[in-house]
């Protein structure tokens, strides 16, 4: 594999790990797609720090678990918002 592929890995884990991120705010912050973060997270990154890696994916199997509550108040806020 790649160095920069590694490396980047890395640095996905450790973001997603201090900031609490999601897949998506992950690639949005790397300028990579969001299928790229989670092979990074699942496939690569267990080769290389396995440890780092389970790390990474309680944080983002937290998020998916918690995604439809943000996904609601983010409807509900939207509503209050509009005038109407």
């Amino acid at each position: 594999m790649k160095d920069y592929i590694e490396e980047r890995a890395v640095e996905i884990a450790v973001y997603i790990i201090e900031n609490n991120a999601t897949v998506r705010q992950t690639a949005k912050q790397f300028r990579i797609s969001k299928s790229t973060v989670h092979k990074d997270v699942t496939d690569r990154l267990l080769q290389i720090n396995p440890s780092l890696a389970r790390e990474a994916r309680k944080v983002l199997d937290t998020n998916k678990s918690e995604r439809h509550i943000r996904g609601g108040m983010a409807t509900r806020e939207k509503y209050l918002h509009q005038h109407g």
